[in-house]
C-alpha cells in the first residue's frame, strides 16, 4: 500500500491524473483522490488513504497538513471538490450529511471535550444511548436492564465506574476525554476518529489513554490524529504522515522518523 500511495503522490506533483487505489475486502474506510480547496488553497490535494477493519492508525503531520479537513470530509462536515470517500464496500460518504454518517457508526472525538458538564457522568452516557429522541418519546423513555448494563460496561471500559454520579464538569481534563470516548462507544461507533486525544493530559492520563485505545483496537477501527510522538510510539500502530494535503510517507514509526522527507517537513521543525 505504501508504494501505491507514494506513486500516487508523485504522479500528482507531476501534474498527471492520479491513479486509483485498489480496495481490499477488509477495507473499512477508503479515500481516493480527495481534493478540498478553500479560496484557492488546497487543504487536501488528491489525498488517498485506506484503513482496514479493526485497524489502529496514527495520523501525524505539521499544522496545515490537512488532518482536520480529512476528518471533516469523512464525517460529512466538508464536501470534497473531487475524489471518492467510501465506508465499507458500498456506502458513499460524499452523498450523506453529518447526521446520516453518524448513524452509520462513525464517531468523532474533537480535541476539546464536548460533554455536558452540568450532567453526571451516567447521564451523559444515558443521553448518548441510541433511543427515540422525539419530545413525546423522551417523556416516556425509561432505562431498562440491558441499557443500564451497557452504560455500566462503558463506565468500566473507560475507567470511570467510580465517577458515575460525579458531575462531568468535576472531572479532570483526561477523564472528560475518556467520557467522550465512552459516549462514542455506547453509540456503537465502529470507526472512531480521535483528534489529539492526549492534548493537555498528565503523563499518567496519557498512559491510561494509550491503554484504552489499545484495548479497543481490533474490536473497533481507530484513527488517531496526534502530535505527541511518544504517545504515537506507545500505540505501536502504522503511521501516516500528511503534508500539504496528501500522504507524504506511511509505515512503522521507526521508518517514518528516519525518512529524510518527514524530518525536513515535520520532525526537524
Amino acid at each position: 500500500m505504501t508504494a501505491s500511495v507514494l506513486a500516487f503522490a508523485r504522479k500528482d506533483r507531476a501534474g498527471s491524473a492520479p491513479a486509483r487505489l485498489a480496495r481490499s475486502s477488509d477495507t473499512l474506510l477508503y479515500l481516493s483522490g480527495v481534493t478540498v480547496s478553500f479560496d484557492g488553497f488546497k487543504a487536501l490535494n488528491h489525498l488517498s488513504l485506506m484503513i482496514g477493519k479493526g485497524e489502529l492508525r496514527s495520523i501525524v503531520g505539521p499544522n496545515g497538513a490537512g488532518k482536520t479537513t480529512m476528518m471533516d470530509v469523512i464525517t460529512g462536515k466538508t464536501r470534497p471538490d473531487e475524489g471518492e470517500v467510501f465506508y465499507g464496500d458500498t456506502v458513499d460518504l460524499t452523498k450523506l450529511d453529518e447526521a446520516e454518517i453518524a448513524t452509520l457508526g462513525i464517531g468523532r472525538k474533537f480535541q476539546k471535550p464536548t460533554v455536558f458538564e452540568n450532567l453526571t457522568v451516567f447521564e451523559n452516557l444515558e443521553l448518548a444511548l441510541k433511543a427515540p429522541r422525539g419530545s413525546f418519546a423522551s417523556l416516556l423513555f425509561r432505562l431498562v436492564g440491558p441499557q443500564i448494563d451497557r452504560i455500566d460496561w462503558a463506565l468500566e471500559t473507560v475507567g470511570l465506574k467510580d465517577r458515575r454520579h460525579w458531575s462531568a464538569g468535576a472531572l479532570s481534563h483526561g477523564q472528560k476525554q475518556w467520557l467522550e470516548i465512552g459516549m462514542l462507544l455506547i453509540q456503537d461507533a465502529e470507526l472512531l476518529l480521535l483528534d489529539e486525544p492526549v492534548a493537555g493530559m498528565t503523563d499518567k492520563e496519557t498512559e491510561a489513554t494509550a491503554e484504552l485505545i489499545l484495548s479497543l483496537a481490533g474490536e473497533r477501527t481507530l484513527v488517531v490524529v496526534e502530535h505527541d510522538m511518544e504517545f504515537v510510539r506507545s500505540l505501536g500502530a502504522r503511521v501516516t504522515v500528511l503534508h500539504e494535503g496528501s500522504v507524504l510517507a506511511e509505515g512503522p514509526l521507526d521508518k517514518i522518523q528516519a525518512d529524510p522527507r518527514v524530518i525536513e517537513v515535520y520532525l526537524g521543525r
